[in-house]
């Protein structure tokens, strides 16, 4: 059963949940998804002149523990850009080390890799892969134009921009495109320090394409929240 803090969600046949802090899980394979966690990013633009509170990772990977501990997952699969650079590993502080390596050994871990870590190498006893497909979905980092299996990706950080009550609003999303029985997502950024692009950027539709339908989708306490952004003409 999907735990109350994670909202319920369908894709590709499959049962999961989204949670508002972006993790996905997939309860058949009790398996956490988490996209663009950009580990040390704060401790790199610390290295380039730009100060900023180096805890990142630690906000990060307190998060991720507690969706691990929230939905008994077994298994972390985690979607690339998994420190900002490759030398982010080097520069995890002995806190912060210490939580990932507690992770990394309790747990069934699989880093795929990004652009940001294409030079990653095996780190902290867990699994190192480009992408993956498990129970027919394709796990990978950037979406494939013209993908034709159910897909799921990160890589463009989606965020959804709307107008509520005169204020306006922006949070990080989900998008998920349609295109007869192939469904595919952008997983939300999870990482403490990442920025994001507008959900309905002509960037991230052309990564879903072709498609029906695109829709930003949005994790509430009991249920997601589905915002369409494109609708192909009949």
């Amino acid at each position: 059963m999907v735990p109350v803090s994670f909202a319920p969600f369908d894709l590709a046949g499959e049962e999961f949940a989204l949670t508002r802090s972006g993790a996905l899980y997939w309860p058949r394979e009790r398996a956490l998804l988490v996209a663009d966690l950009h580990l040390e990013k704060g401790s790199w633009y610390a290295q380039h002149g730009a100060l900023l509170p180096p805890y990142d990772s630690r906000e990060t990977l307190e998060r991720l523990a507690d969706a691990v501990k929230a939905t008994g997952a077994r298994r972390v699969i985690t979607l690339g850009d998994n420190f900002h650079d490759d030398a982010g590993t080097a520069r995890l502080d002995p806190y912060a080390a210490g939580m990932l390596g507690s992770l990394t050994r309790a747990l069934d871990w699989i880093w795929i890799t990004g652009n940001h870590d294409a030079g990653q190498q095996a780190s902290f006893g867990a699994q190192l892969a480009e992408e993956l497909e498990v129970s027919g979905i394709v796990l990978r980092h950037e979406a494939k134009p013209g993908e034709t299996r159910a897909e799921l990706s990160g890589h463009f950080h989606p965020k959804l921009r709307v107008k509520l009550r005169e204020r306006h609003i922006a949070r990080p999303c989900g998008v998920v495109s349609r295109s007869g029985a192939v469904e595919r997502m952008i997983l939300p950024a999870f990482g403490a320090y990442t920025g994001g692009m507008d959900a309905g950027a002509p960037e991230i539709l052309a990564a879903l394409g072709p498609a029906r339908e695109v829709d930003a989708v949005v994790a509430t306490k009991e249920r997601v929240v589905r915002f369409p952004l494109f609708r192909a003409a009949a």
